[in-house]
């Protein structure tokens, strides 16, 4: 079985900055483990401080609710089933783009969160880590990488 160690995080992190800066961000990126335990964090020059916490919960968000944050989003509308989510885990739950799961084997082995952006441009740099994710799995051939973006389950 895959796992998150430090070394994979540091690669993912560079495709992800590598992409924020060809978008022309300035982003926090955090790398946590299955238990959404942080394994690596990268702040760029002239970050937000703001992002450094936020990205981290997107990340842990992630792997916490077993889907991309961007999923949460209409999910936690007034009038949603799941309005006010976001308020609770002392409102450590993230419900704006930019946290993705990492999966190998349909089992999520850890997550990306990215802030600096919109919530578009957050998930733009977090899928460029995401698709390095695949290519390292593919390249490593111990199994198939996918990062869940579909439908929420509660």
């Amino acid at each position: 079985m895959f796992k998150i160690n430090l070394e994979t995080a540091k690669y993912l992190l560079a495709y992800a900055e590598q992409k924020a800066q060809q978008m022309g961000l300035n982003s926090d990126i955090a790398i946590v483990d299955e238990g959404g335990n942080l394994i690596a964090f990268h702040r760029m020059d002239n970050a937000r401080i703001a992002g450094i916490e936020i990205s981290q919960n997107k990340a842990w968000t992630s792997v916490a609710m077993q889907m991309p944050t961007a999923n949460l989003a209409q999910s936690a509308l007034p009038g949603s089933p799941s309005f006010g989510i976001n308020t609770t885990n002392q409102g450590r739950l993230v419900i704006l783009g930019g946290g993705i799961p990492l999966v190998s084997n349909d089992r999520i082995i850890g997550g990306i969160g990215v802030s600096g952006g919109t919530s578009t441009q957050d998930i733009e740099v977090a899928n460029a880590a995401v698709n390095a994710f695949k290519s390292l799995l593919t390249v490593d051939n111990t199994s198939t990488a996918n990062a869940r973006i579909g439908s929420i389950h509660f």
